[in-house]
């Protein structure tokens, strides 16, 4: 049944295709095919349990090159290290772990579309069952305000509507036919006689034969897509990755060379394997994992209470280098809502709306606004169709109310819309006598029956071919334009007659109409640009109206080209890559060639984040770098297939994530540089000092504490750093960089050299003296060395006296901690057994000190020619 082309058979043969006749099917039967085909629903995921949730957490690299150090540290009897690293691994875990966990739950709890009932014909009787029974084959009984249960041919339609706009991202209702349609591969939303599942009835009433259910409907054939669209692995996940190999490579080489010099000094066989193996535990970062996930948490944490649910922790970070966001346009750039934004009269345009004290033309045609249509109350709300409710609102903003002025001018009679006469009129029971008729439609037809114009005066001349003209220009600039007339009859016309009724009108006005951009967007495209991100929009809608949108939005410049679904069709694939960086918006497209978009962007290097809400959505969410969805009018499907969900469907919240993710990333980058950079003065320490003939100036149980208090809770501390002044003023990162571009190298170069040559000098300095403690003092210039430089490069280029010690608190008192802890090491009788230490005099402890806080100056001056430009690449 899925390659059958539905829309192009008559209804008697869709009938007999499906073995069903008018009066629907009988209840053996349905029981059959229920059978057969299984419930109409569509197949879900099923949600991981926290066991599950907690054991993917253990597949990063980073995290197994950790657990082969721990077993090394146990086996070389360092159990304090192996605990602490445990320690970080499964914290790191949990952390992780839980974040996912309530991320899936608040998404389950997010799925209100349960199935709905349908009402249909069985053995002829009229039945109510829950959707989920429905067959191939039923006849289903629809009327406004219903949910279509399954994909359906129409068999009986009276003046229907139906908004698809979830499915195909045409944001006005569709007038929907019974008659059979030629063209076999028409879009969907050009498929006038059938109705999809998940799509919503907005005028009328009809019939309709189920053609499909479940997972062979349109939803269900694109969920199904998701399954073979694996998401792309973030930029963090890449990089680390690369450095997880780099460093695993790097730790090799130090146990080869530090052992080797240890040998060729004379040094103990024993001692050089514990030192060497102490170092190559120490040089790996073991807090990199836990600051990783508690940056990304934190940035979860900081999204959420901007209403953004994070659902796959790593995507916090990639939209912080994110070079394309591919927009949907229904729902997610505009409100989904029709508004009436423009009205003609008098031979003007006028942007706002009329008010009551406007006088003629303004008030009858807001007075036609008003009763023309078949808004009714429900629930204390207005309720209908929508292009009748942004008529209803805008007769109501300018103080007319429908209640109040039917009151007055009682409804008596109405030709209601149909798709040939493209109008609707009311009549209604004038209070001094005689009958008013409004109508509204189509410009072309309306000003075809009308024979002056109402001006302030009264009935004017007016030139129809200047109106029409003016409405076929606000049509090409993406609007829904009516024409409003009225007439006066003397008595009350024969409404069986429309063509007697709709003539010798007197014309009111033109109302343009449109799905307006969110207030928020422009601002929001406009940041999107400066940070060196292109927004691009793709949709299901009129070429014209994504034309308009996207150009009032600032997406596309005038001159620019919507590329349609039909061109994307017959393009050629090596044609499509070399364009598709120059198309700014798309119009009429498929999910199909929605995901081919995403995929010919991926092809150039670039990280995509696509956003929408609609299930025509769902496959390119799935296979962008970071799917965003909205969570008010999103579907269940394209929330399972996003990242993160926008919980108010605010476009400007996902700038605020892209700073949030620029945030974090820098961040977990100082705490790489930072981090490596002590590891670095610690291996340079070590491998000169045997050349200087000095003897080795550390314990393998000093290396593995300046390692855990060091890495620790300062490491952790940088996850709560402001972010870099002019963060959203740079352009992304490219995906392919390297984690040490930007002269960090160089700093991990110059820093681990400038901490081992203090480190050195202050051993010959002891040790020329001949004082017992020098190891002690080596030990605590390097840790102390450490701290500083942790408060040096919590900036990349800002002064910290600039920023203050006290705008990272949790540093500050991570640094304090760490003072004390290792002052402790020194003068703690306890400790000095375990540690090997000896109490400083306080002239030695002061000399340590200052010489430690050297650091903090020299990355000073760095910043300070990086500031100037004189040193390492621009683009920061």
């Amino acid at each position: 049944m899925k390659s059958v082309d539905w829309h192009c058979l008559e209804v008697d043969e869709a009938l007999l295709r499906l073995d069903a006749s008018r009066d629907g099917l009988k209840d053996a039967q349905a029981k059959e095919r229920l059978l057969d085909h299984g419930p109409n629903a569509i197949a879900e995921k099923p949600q991981r349990s926290i066991v599950v949730l907690l054991a993917s957490q253990f597949s990063d690299f980073m995290i197994v090159v950790l657990i082969i150090a721990a077993v090394i540290s146990g086996f070389i009897g360092e159990l304090q290290d192996t605990i602490a690293i445990i320690v970080i691994v499964v914290l790191n875990a949990v952390i992780g772990a839980v974040q996912e966990f309530r991320a899936e739950r608040a998404v389950a709890a997010l799925r209100k579309m349960a199935a709905p009932e349908a009402s249909l014909l069985r053995g002829g009787e009229v039945v109510t069952l829950p959707a989920v029974e429905v067959v191939p084959g039923d006849v289903v009984l629809l009327e406004t305000g219903n949910m279509v249960p399954a994909d359906m041919r129409l068999i009986e339609v009276e003046e229907m509507e139906a908004d698809e706009s979830a499915l195909t991202g045409e944001s006005e209702p569709v007038g929907k036919t019974e008659a059979c349609l030629a063209e076999a591969d028409l879009p969907l939303g050009d498929r006038r006689n059938l109705v999809f599942k998940g799509s919503t009835i907005t005028r009328g009433r009809g019939r309709a034969l189920v053609s499909a259910t479940g997972m062979d409907t349109e939803i269900g054939r694109i969920a199904g897509m998701l399954g073979g669209e694996e998401g792309g692995k973030t930029p963090l996940q890449i990089r680390l990755a690369r450095f997880g190999r780099y460093l695993a490579l790097a730790v090799l080489a130090i146990c080869a060379v530090v052992f080797t010099a240890g040998l060729f000094q004379g040094q103990p066989i024993m001692l050089m394997f514990l030192t060497a193996v102490s170092l190559a535990v120490a040089a790996i970062p073991e807090a990199l994992p836990a600051v990783v996930t508690i940056s990304l948490a934190f940035g979860a944490r900081t999204l959420s209470r901007h209403k953004a649910l994070v659902r796959n922790l790593p995507a916090v970070e990639t939209l912080g280098s994110v070079t394309y966001i591919c927009a949907d346009k229904t729902g997610t750039l505009t409100e989904n809502r029709m508004t009436a934004e423009r009205f003609f009269t008098r031979g003007e345009w006028h942007p706002s709306q009329p008010r009551a004290e406007a006088g003629a033309p303004w008030s009858e045609l807001c007075r036609a606004m008003a009763l023309s249509n078949d808004v009714a109350q429900m629930d204390g709300k207005p309720n209908g169709e929508p292009t009748e409710l942004a008529l209803y609102e805008a007769a109501v903003s300018a103080g007319f109310e429908k209640d109040r002025l039917e009151g007055e001018l009682p409804r008596v009679g109405n030709l209601p819309f149909d798709s040939e006469r493209k109008q609707m009129t009311t009549l209604h029971r004038a209070a001094e006598g005689g009958v008013l008729a409004y109508a509204k439609g189509a410009p072309e037809r309306i000003l075809g029956q009308c024979v002056d114009a109402l001006g302030s005066d009264g009935p004017d001349a007016f030139e129809p071919e200047k109106v029409l003209a003016e409405a076929t220009r606000m049509a090409s600039q993406g609007y829904r334009v009516l024409g409003v007339a009225r007439r006066a009859f003397d008595d009350m016309p024969d409404v069986s007659d429309a063509k007697a009724v709709e003539r010798q009108l007197t014309f009111l006005g033109l109302v343009a109409l449109i799905d307006p951009p969110r207030p928020e967007v422009p601002e929001a495209v406009a940041s999107c640009r400066t940070a060196g991100i292109t927004p691009v929009m793709i949709t299901g809608d009129h070429p014209g109206t994504a034309a308009a949108i996207a150009t009032r939005l600032g997406i596309m410049a005038k001159k620019d080209a919507v590329l349609t679904g039909r061109q994307l069709e017959s393009m050629p694939d090596e044609h499509f890559d070399g364009v598709v960086a120059s198309v700014k918006a798309y119009a009429r497209v498929t999910p199909e060639q929605k995901l081919r978009i995403v995929k010919a962007l991926q092809a150039r290097g670039e990280f995509v984040a696509m956003t929408g809400d609609g299930v025509n959505d769902t496959p390119a969410l799935k296979r962008a770098n970071i799917g965003v969805a909205m969570g008010l009018k999103g579907t269940d499907v394209a929330r399972e297939a996003s990242d993160m969900v926008l919980l108010d469907d605010d476009f400007a919240t996902i700038v605020r994530a892209i700073r949030v993710g620029r945030r974090i990333f820098d961040n977990i980058r100082k705490f790489i540089k930072y981090t490596m950079s002590s590891n670095s003065g610690e291996i340079w320490t070590l491998f000169l000092a045997p050349f200087l003939g000095l003897p080795i100036p550390l314990l393998p149980i000093h290396i593995l504490w300046i390692n855990l208090v060091t890495d620790g809770l300062p490491g952790l501390a940088f996850s709560a750093e402001r972010a870099e002044p002019g963060i959203m003023d740079r352009p992304p990162r490219p995906p392919q960089e390297s984690i040490f571009a930007h002269g960090m190298w160089q700093h991990i170069v110059w820093v681990g050299l400038f901490v081992g040559g203090i480190s050195i000098m202050t051993q010959a300095w002891a040790i020329s003296r001949n004082v017992e403690y020098w190891q002690t003092m080596v030990f605590t210039v390097l840790t102390m060395s450490q701290l500083f430089h942790a408060l040096a490069v919590r900036t990349e280029k800002a002064s910290l006296f600039a920023i203050g010690l006290f705008s990272n608190l949790p540093m500050l008192g991570a640094v304090l901690i760490t003072f004390i802890l290792q002052a402790a090491v020194i003068y703690v009788p306890a400790f000095n057994d375990i540690f090997h230490t000896q109490p400083l005099p306080l002239f030695d402890l002061s000399v340590c000190l200052a010489l430690s806080s050297l650091i903090l100056f020299a990355v000073e001056i760095e910043k300070w020619l990086v500031r100037r430009g004189l040193i390492y690449s621009p683009g920061r």
